[in-house]
């Protein structure tokens, strides 16, 4: 496993799972940009890090480390989805935000409601993650190795000079079987 330890910043680092309603849509890496410019609004309102993500067609994963003390995920995902869902209005493309028809977010009928997300407690699990979120379009069939994805900060990580991930790919720590290196007991 490749030492991100460097990577990371101070602050609360979570690991995200953000889904479209249509499994089938191609929304995101179809209208990328828009999804980014989306990001950067997000990030010049309520600043975070974005330590790595990958965008699919119909969902996105990424890690996000939020300024010490701050842990204000919902609202900095609520802009990203409202803004995201506006560019696609704006383009008049299906799917794009109309006003509060989703139950008062305003962010179109796009989106899953909520998302998944988890709390990273250390380097061993932050480097699994970043692993993870590089290793999905794989995982999913896009690609026959994670770096030929072209919707990943894997790139940036390549050219900071960390190697791409191992194979086979690392499961996230909750999906780890008891005993495992990684795995978190729950109560």
């Amino acid at each position: 496993m490749t030492h991100y330890r460097d990577n990371r910043v101070p602050g609360g680092t979570f690991f995200f799972t953000v889904r479209l309603l249509d499994r089938d849509s191609t929304l995101l890496t179809d209208h990328f940009s828009a999804f980014g410019e989306a990001m950067r609004q997000a990030r010049i309102r309520k600043p975070f890090h974005v330590d790595a993500w990958v965008v699919l067609p119909n969902h996105a994963h990424a890690i996000w480390t939020l300024p010490p003390g701050d842990h204000d995920c919902a609202s900095r995902w609520r802009a990203v989805k409202i803004a995201f869902s506006k560019a696609l209005h704006k383009a008049c493309l299906p799917g794009g935000a109309k006003g509060k028809g989703d139950g008062g977010t305003g962010d179109g009928t796009i989106w899953e409601r909520h998302y998944r997300d988890y709390r990273v407690g250390d380097d061993e699990e932050y480097a699994s993650l970043v692993d993870y979120v590089h290793g999905n379009p794989m995982r999913h069939g896009f690609c026959q190795h994670p770096a030929e994805w072209p919707w990943s900060s894997l790139h940036r990580f390549i050219s900071a000079g960390f190697t791409p991930p191992a194979l086979p790919l690392a499961l996230p720590p909750w999906m780890r079987p008891a005993g495992q290196p990684g795995h978190i007991a729950r109560p």
